[in-house]
């Protein structure tokens, strides 16, 4: 009875210490075990928290890694060039690559105009009238085109537009931005014999040039025929007019311009435009 007795007194006066020492603050030892506790819980949150800034980020970068090789998104381009440049060649070879709609102004007008929609119908006016198309008409088609299905999935490929400041201003403004403005920089000299050396066939449409191209039998050259515009002079103002406006149409694309050599064969600049766009088309 007595060894029991003097057990429970023991075990009074321990909880009393404890007890006491819990109101008395840090020196008491319960609250110096608490704290310690504490502490330890801290550290070891704390190292959670070091490792978690250590090796989230490196987890993140290789995410978007993965994401730079994998994840393919719609090109849109703009190419641009002087007349005979070669923007028609390198537009079915980016056409074939990267499966983007190719558009021109011309074909996107006639599309318009034939499937009768109302900015089709307002063009037919001017155009039967013989008058130039407004430029505000033509950004309205050009963009309606542009926010179609097919393009919306694929991307586009914008041929010979914008021709001046005003539109590439009004392309911008209706949220039509590139991600890639190629310019095809050819010298004069050179467009002038590609293009006075340039013949067509016109029961296949098969375009010649007589020195890089010649067409491969007798009786097909004695059928080609040379275009009206097909001289000296004219391609000289043509390439004057493409150089009054392609300064001012560069400054709203300057950080998405590629200058690309069009003096060299259809091959090399293709490959150095394919090269450029697969850098582009993947994020």
């Amino acid at each position: 009875m007595m060894v029991r007795l003097q057990a429970f007194l023991a075990v009074c006066c321990f909880f009393s210490v404890c007890v006491s020492g819990f109101k008395l603050g840090p020196r008491s030892s319960f609250t110096g075990f608490h704290k310690l506790a504490t502490q330890s819980k801290i550290a070891k949150s704390e190292s959670r928290t070091a490792d978690s800034t250590k090796y989230f980020p490196v987890t993140k970068l290789r995410m978007s890694q993965t994401n730079i090789l994998t994840k393919k998104i719609p090109l849109k381009v703009i190419i641009a060039g002087a007349p005979a440049a070669g923007k028609g060649t390198q537009c079915e070879t980016i056409k074939e690559k990267f499966g983007v709609v190719h558009l021109s102004t011309g074909d996107m007008l006639r599309a318009a105009v034939t499937g009768k929609t109302e900015l089709g119908l307002m063009a037919k006016t001017f155009m039967d009238a013989g008058q130039l198309v407004p430029d505000s008409l033509i950004i309205d088609v050009i963009c309606d085109r542009l926010r179609e299905k097919d393009c919306a999935k694929n991307g586009w490929l914008l041929d010979g537009f914008p021709r001046t400041r005003a539109q590439a201003d009004a392309l911008t403004a209706a949220g039509m931005v590139p991600d890639c403005f190629l310019l095809l920089d050819v010298d004069e000299n050179i467009l002038v014999d590609r293009v006075t050396g340039r013949r067509t066939d016109p029961e296949t449409g098969a375009i010649y040039h007589m020195k890089t191209k010649p067409p491969p039998t007798a009786e097909i050259a004695g059928r080609l025929v040379q275009r009206s515009d097909d001289t000296a002079d004219k391609i000289k103002l043509r390439y004057r007019e493409f150089k009054k406006h392609i300064d001012d149409i560069q400054s709203c694309y300057s950080n998405k311009m590629v200058r690309v050599d069009g003096a060299q064969s259809p091959d090399v600049v293709g490959s150095s435009i394919v090269d450029c766009l697969k850098e582009i088309c993947v994020m």
